[in-house]
């Protein structure tokens, strides 16, 4: 199956079911290798990219001196536990408040809100987003072991809500900070269940060698702008 083709849908055998079936040997393996390589990455990408955080937050305060550099926000981890989730500000300190006046012209389908020209998102944050960048923080969480550098994209607890079964699936493994979504070009066109089919994929199909293709694919990415 090539990265462009749609993720595989589970038929009659749970996830969950199929998650369980692994050798306790197998999984511990697996564990300990992504943990380790986790703490080993992130622990170096919070070092080598300091000045970049500090140049970052310098320009963001700038650009709207309001709120703080570093925004926090409750999102839904393994197994449906709560934590806080670190990012660079994009949006005005308000912007969780005028969420509701622009509930009607949401422009994707589900559980999730986005709009293009989001009147929330500031000059700085618009950089932020369009490469990215706005995601740096969360090596914080990867270290913290909230968060995997590869795994399905965390959910807010109104979206998780909404959830279908099939939905809850992606909370079987640890979110991360890429996943097959975010390698994927034009990837806010995608459907909501299309988001959902990548990430049930990646679950079936994750080791160690689909989180370094998809890590260099996310750098690919953020280099060229082809997500946006």
């Amino acid at each position: 199956m090539t990265m462009e083709e749609k993720a595989p849908v589970t038929d009659g055998e749970s996830l969950h079911m199929q998650l369980v079936r692994l050798s306790g040997r197998e999984r511990r393996a697996y564990w300990m290798a992504k943990r380790t390589f986790d703490i080993c990455f992130s622990t170096a990408a919070l070092i080598l990219l300091s000045p970049v955080f500090l140049v970052f937050s310098v320009m963001i305060w700038l650009d709207d001196p309001h709120g703080c550099p570093i925004y926090s926000q409750t999102r839904i981890g393994r197994r449906g536990k709560p934590f806080r989730l670190y990012k660079f500000r994009s949006m005005v300190v308000d912007a969780d408040q005028m969420l509701e006046n622009l509930r009607s012209s949401n422009e994707k389908d589900g559980p999730v809100f986005k709009i293009k020209n989001d009147p929330r998102i500031t000059r700085m944050g618009k950089f932020l987003r369009r490469t990215s960048l706005d995601e740096l923080p969360q090596f914080w969480n990867v270290l913290k072991g909230d968060m995997s550098i590869v795994g399905p994209r965390p959910p807010l607890p109104r979206e998780v809500e909404q959830y279908s079964p099939y939905q809850m699936d992606r909370l079987l493994v640890t979110p991360g900070i890429t996943c097959y979504w975010q390698t994927r070009k034009n990837r806010d066109n995608l459907s909501f269940q299309d988001w959902v089919d990548l990430d049930i994929r990646y679950i079936q199909e994750r080791s160690m060698l689909v989180d370094l293709k998809l890590i260099l694919l996310t750098i690919k990415v953020v280099l060229t702008g082809e997500g946006t």
